[in-house]
């Protein structure tokens, strides 16, 4: 399975970018910088998660950019999507790995340096970390310590991408300490100028990774 490159991990649900149709507000953001995307449908039925999964598909095609499908592993392979995105409360890395096999790249959330190991030994191929400050979309969540994200930026040998909470305005800080990019959902909310939004989180990731 190639590395996926998670240094601008956007994340779409239907009430992302309701100024511009799906396909068009993916296409932006690509434009942008985003490195993947990944499709959430929390309060959604399953057709209308494929039904929104698809449009985001249809707008990544041909860029390269994987699209990664939140929770559904059944989702992900039904629409050919590149991936699935596993959650501490939905089916476990090593399940999904022997139903997908090497057709999914697999990701998966932690919070903890136990439950990073366990998500290696079990085959995931990145690790999203978080939540890393408050975040609007998890309230119920309390940031961790950038302690764990060194800690398992020492020890796991994998692409992290911190999640939480991240904008423009601090993306820089899981990236020094250890993060190999950062997701986003609320900064791209509602905005005006998806590539713009995304160009300047891509910027302050670039110039972090630079030191």
């Amino acid at each position: 399975m190639p590395t996926v490159d998670v240094s601008l991990y956007a994340i779409l649900d239907p009430d992302i970018g309701k100024c511009l149709p799906p396909e068009e507000f993916t296409r932006k953001i690509i434009e942008g910088g985003a490195t993947c995307l990944q499709v959430r449908c929390k309060d959604s039925s399953t057709r209308a998660f494929m039904d929104f999964a698809r449009l985001v598909m249809r707008g990544a095609g041909g860029s390269g950019v994987p699209v990664i499908i939140n929770d559904r592993v059944d989702i992900a392979l039904a629409l050919g999507a590149q991936g699935v995105h596993l959650g501490r409360e939905d089916m476990p890395v090593a399940d999904a790995r022997r139903l997908a096999g090497s057709a999914l790249i697999i990701g998966a959330s932690v919070n903890k340096l136990e439950a990073a190991r366990r998500a290696l030994r079990a085959g995931t191929d990145y690790l999203g970390v978080g939540t890393i400050f408050p975040s609007t979309t998890e309230p119920d969540r309390e940031p961790i310590s950038l302690d764990i994200l060194r800690a398992i930026r020492v020890e796991i040998n994998l692409p992290i991408v911190a999640i939480g909470g991240i904008d423009a305005t601090n993306a820089a800080v899981p990236i020094e300490n250890g993060a190999d990019g950062v997701a986003v959902i609320s900064a791209l909310r509602q905005c005006l100028d998806p590539e713009e939004a995304v160009s300047r989180l891509r910027e302050a990731v670039d110039k972090a990774k630079k030191g």
